[in-house]
């Protein structure tokens, strides 16, 4: 009876450990050029930074748009908007130095340095003036390309944007000491769960590529340089912040905040509700239109794709035709 209750309770065990760990049998990558995109992947050289920068490309007339993923993501962060944008527009998203299947060199992370980026990718597609998608962290440098090359961009659509909300000297510096190539690199699966989930109200099962993806990216060759970029960008972030400078923004600028997001404004350092936040930046913003969204969170143009969709259509066909 004994060696029967022994055998009971190590498999009761064995099962409760599959059912907490689902992803115990991913494979891993050898690098994360090995990921898997929705679309066919391009790259471009660009001789003044020299980076090859990786993209997606939808779409062969109308706007162009380029979209710019948020920290830590990549270009497929946007599978479900580029289909359906692509029909009347020329999307084109894109991996930032040091994410996706870009090249993955040591930068220094600055708003600055990305729009940098921005500017010469326009520059060697041949692609004029365009309008800039930017998601959280890409928000901020899509409204930093705006300010520093105005001629550049025709206008704004900013998702859940980084920028809006400020910090003081000590709080930018508790950013700094928390988030280190290391400390990213040894988030463990659990914790690596639960960051993508708190991205969304109901996350939908669409984005479960997104943990597989990040913990399959753990064991890859060009990993730490992925973590050095992630913990880069959180310093250039604070560095350069662009709140203040909002009102001289002169182009149209569409802002999307989904009304449940978690991440903003900041719940440990400015607990307070996210339409605060997104009501005071638009208002800095004077060719400006707020489209607040109930019953989502962070990561809005994956979680509600339609309301997205929609509302960016109807700008580009105000303001980019």
């Amino acid at each position: 009876m004994k060696a029967y209750n022994y055998l009971l309770l190590s498999f009761l065990i064995l099962m409760a450990m599959s059912c907490t760990t689902p992803y115990h049998s991913l494979k891993p990558l050898a690098n994360m050029e090995e990921l898997e995109y929705p679309m066919p992947v391009k790259k471009v050289f660009l001789p003044q930074n020299g980076y090859h920068i990786a993209y997606m490309e939808a779409g062969t007339s109308g706007p162009v748009v380029i979209f710019i993923h948020g920290l830590g993501s990549y270009a497929p962060a946007w599978k479900r908007n580029l289909e359906e944008l692509s029909k009347n527009n020329r999307c084109i998203a894109i991996d930032l130095p040091g994410y996706g299947k870009s090249d993955k060199f040591p930068h220094s992370g600055r708003m600055s340095f990305y729009a940098g980026i921005i500017k010469e990718l326009i520059a060697e597609l041949n692609l004029g003036s365009v309008f800039l998608a930017g998601h959280s962290m890409g928000g901020q440098i899509a409204i930093t390309t705006a300010l520093l090359y105005p001629e550049q961009v025709k206008g704004l659509i900013l998702v859940a944007p980084a920028g809006f909300e400020t910090f003081t000297p000590g709080q930018k510096q508790w950013f700094r000491d928390i988030m280190t190539p290391k400390g990213v690199k040894l988030t463990t699966a659990e914790a690596i769960q639960t960051n993508l989930v708190t991205n969304f109200y109901r996350m939908p099962a669409e984005a479960e590529f997104m943990i597989t993806d990040r913990l399959r990216m753990r064991n890859a060759a060009d990993f730490d340089a992925y973590c050095y970029a992630v913990a880069q960008s959180v310093s250039g972030m604070v560095d350069e912040p662009v709140a203040a400078y909002l009102n001289d923004l002169n182009i149209p600028v569409i802002i999307f905040f989904g009304e449940n997001d978690n991440l903003i404004p900041n719940r440990y350092l400015n607990p307070g509700a996210t339409r605060e936040v997104a009501e005071a930046g638009a208002s800095r913003i004077r060719n400006s239109k707020l489209v607040m969204i109930p019953r989502c969170g962070h990561f809005l143009m994956f979680e509600k794709p339609e309301i997205f969709n929609r509302e960016t259509e109807e700008f580009l066909k105000k303001h980019g035709r």
